[in-house]
């Protein structure tokens, strides 16, 4: 009784045994033959793109409107800086061009009346050549008056002296015409300064006002807020980068094959894809393009094989591939996420 027991165990066992033989035989040759028939890579991971927000101005935070992993807007206004002082140096900026615009106007006032005075100028030169010429007349005339003594000399000397009164005349009226005239381009000078005084404070008032808006900081795209780096009230340094935003409508995967797998991949090009999140999900892709380098290349210190000993590594080229489907797989998609790529040889 007791040997049929153990032959019916022994019986067992062999079975047993030869259905893990089967079912390891079977597993084996279809994984030998998927090996055949496929290239695979678990050193791949989901892409998007991330954008840090940055202050672009020095200042203090006034308000947040978001938290940790909030979605948001494009140009939605998320944070708020003290505009305080900017404010009170624009008001001072807009009262200092509201000076430089009356000094302008008093300016071409000036101007004006230097031109009409210039005019009055040119009318007293012709009045004084008029009364000039007169004079060289009347001393001609007296100079034949008195060589046929018809006249005294004391009337003579008179005429002599109207002439030379009227030259003397002329001479200041030719003077103060060309200290008006001057003064006209003195006047212009200072006109033309006054003017450029008001473009350049204009100019610091399109600055004043654009540092204003940058209190505002706004989103440049849709997405979700990471993790913030400022508090309300801290003090931040233009450059700070405050958070970053990840957009959530995007993603794509970079996964990095071994150089001996290249040969069965071409752009467009379909690949199987896995998260290691939610295995049971089926995703298709497509591969976009091929890196011209391989991932050592754009480390910060590439290896340099021509030094030292060498040792031959395998290198990996990074690959990106699109997601087919995608906004049906949004809500599942993470950057970052581990995935395991296969595509058919």
């Amino acid at each position: 009784m007791e040997q049929e027991k153990k032959q019916k165990q022994a019986t067992i066992r062999k079975v047993v045994i030869g259905v893990l033989l089967v079912f390891a035989l079977y597993f084996g040759i279809k994984k030998v033959i998927f090996s055949l028939t496929h290239e695979t890579t678990d050193n791949a991971q989901i892409e998007t793109s991330i954008v840090p927000i940055i202050t672009r101005i020095s200042g203090y935070v006034k308000n947040i409107t978001i938290k940790d992993y909030d979605s948001v807007k494009q140009d939605q206004v998320v944070v708020e800086l003290d505009d305080a002082e900017l404010q009170a140096l624009l008001e001072e900026q807009k009262a200092d061009l509201l000076q430089s615009t009356a000094d302008v106007a008093n300016a071409k006032a000036q101007l004006d009346n230097a031109v009409l005075s210039l005019k009055n100028n040119r009318g007293i030169i012709d009045l004084k050549s008029i009364r000039q010429k007169k004079a060289v007349n009347d001393l001609s005339r007296d100079q034949n008056l008195f060589k046929e003594q018809a006249i005294t000399k004391k009337q003579l000397d008179e005429t002599e002296f109207q002439l030379a009164a009227a030259n003397q005349e002329a001479s200041n009226a030719q003077t103060e015409y060309s200290i008006a005239n001057n003064r006209i381009s003195i006047i212009r000078e200072s006109l033309n300064k006054a003017n450029a005084m008001i473009q350049m404070k204009q100019a610091k008032i399109k600055e004043t006002e654009l540092k204003l808006s940058y209190t505002k900081i706004t989103t440049p795209s849709n997405g979700k807020i990471g993790k913030k780096n400022i508090n309300i009230g801290q003090f931040v340094q233009a450059g700070t980068p405050m958070f970053s935003i990840v957009n959530d409508s995007s993603y794509w995967i970079v996964a990095n094959f071994k150089e001996s797998q290249l040969e069965s991949l071409t752009e467009g090009k379909k690949v199987n894809i896995r998260l290691d999140a939610y295995p049971e999900l089926m995703i298709q892709g497509t591969i976009l393009s091929l890196s011209d380098a391989t991932g050592a290349k754009f480390s910060l210190l590439p290896p340099d094989n021509s030094s030292g000993n060498f040792i031959k590594v395998t290198q990996r080229i990074p690959v990106k591939i699109s997601i087919d489907n995608q906004a049906a797989f949004k809500n599942k998609l993470r950057a970052g996420m581990s995935v395991f790529i296969t595509v058919d040889k």
